[in-house]
């Protein structure tokens, strides 16, 4: 089997934190929340990192990471434009915000061709998935009944912000770990005695389960999730641009259900109890910066990530 690679999205707006929150820095030496992933990722085997990011931000990457971590990991860089549409779909006009998580993973497609795990590039994971989602992706190729896919599951208790509400991928799986349901909850809060979501701007709500397993979007795939997500891409642009042209998004868990409901894919759910830190609005960034530090003095990383 080839190696798996290691794809980070990194092209969003960062509307609610204010800013490039991919680019701020969080360690002391300057590190951003992405490198202490990278960082897990590198030392679980992964050995080439692909950054999905804005055109006009690649030499910004280069300079904020990319630059240092290539002295350890082959960087590559790959663009999310919302021009990047199937032959015989063009851009609504108005439309400014690329077509969302789907989207990012496809950006990659011309320059992945094999196994490849995929994370957000505000998000902090823990070592635990990524040594897990690393082992998976080297022992299960697809098989002639399915796609051999995994995701990497958190408690939903352990993944949400003081400071606002955040986007998780509600997930059902069975008694042998395999999932059968990813479904996309774009608001949801701590709450004050467990968390909750709403689907009406905050006219109704749902209480959920504090241990309800959630995606953060790491996930591992075979190439064909690539093929899939784009033969797939056409009939998720004619639905949206009749009912949401300017802001409807590709999500990537909507493709995974898709293959699940198909019976083309399985998805071996790797559980992880490590605490997920991110930084979804400014206020979450004193957090994050006294975990990481937290953690250096534990042990768990070196003051300077990348010697």
């Amino acid at each position: 089997m080839k190696k798996p690679v290691l794809v980070v999205m990194a092209a969003g707006m960062g509307s609610r934190y204010g800013g490039l929150k991919q680019l701020d820095p969080v360690g002391a030496h300057g590190q951003l929340i992405v490198d202490y992933s990278i960082y897990d990722a590198h030392r679980a085997g992964f050995e080439t990192v692909i950054f999905v990011i804005k055109p006009e931000l690649e030499e910004e990457f280069h300079r904020a990471i990319g630059d240092r971590l290539s002295r350890k990991m082959e960087v590559r860089y790959v663009h999310q434009r919302v021009d990047d549409l199937p032959e015989g779909y063009t851009v609504p006009q108005g439309r400014v915000k690329p077509w969302g998580t789907a989207q990012a993973a496809l950006a990659a497609r011309h320059v992945v061709d094999g196994p490849f795990a995929v994370i957000n590039s505000d998000d902090y994971y823990g070592p635990a998935g990524f040594q897990a989602l690393y082992d998976y992706l080297t022992t299960h190729p697809n098989t002639p009944e399915h796609y051999s896919f995994a995701m990497v599951g958190y408690l939903l208790k352990n993944t949400v912000t003081e400071f606002g509400h955040v986007s998780r991928g509600v997930c059902v799986a069975d008694e042998e770990h395999h999932l059968l349901s990813v479904t996309e909850h774009t608001h949801i809060e701590k709450g004050t005695v467990c968390p909750r979501f709403t689907e009406d701007g905050g006219a109704t709500w749902t209480d959920l389960d504090g241990d309800t397993l959630v995606s953060m979007n790491l996930w591992g795939f075979t190439r064909s999730y690539l093929d899939e997500a784009w033969a797939r891409f056409p009939a998720f642009l004619e639905r949206t641009m009749k009912e949401n042209p300017l802001k409807g998004e590709y999500y990537l868990p909507a493709v995974v259900s898709q293959l699940i409901a198909e019976e083309k894919a399985q998805v071996t759910v790797l559980p992880s109890h490590d605490k997920w830190y991110g930084v979804t609005y400014q206020e979450d960034k004193p957090a994050v910066v006294a975990a990481l530090r937290r953690m250096t003095e534990e042990g768990l990383y070196p003051e300077e990530l990348w010697g």
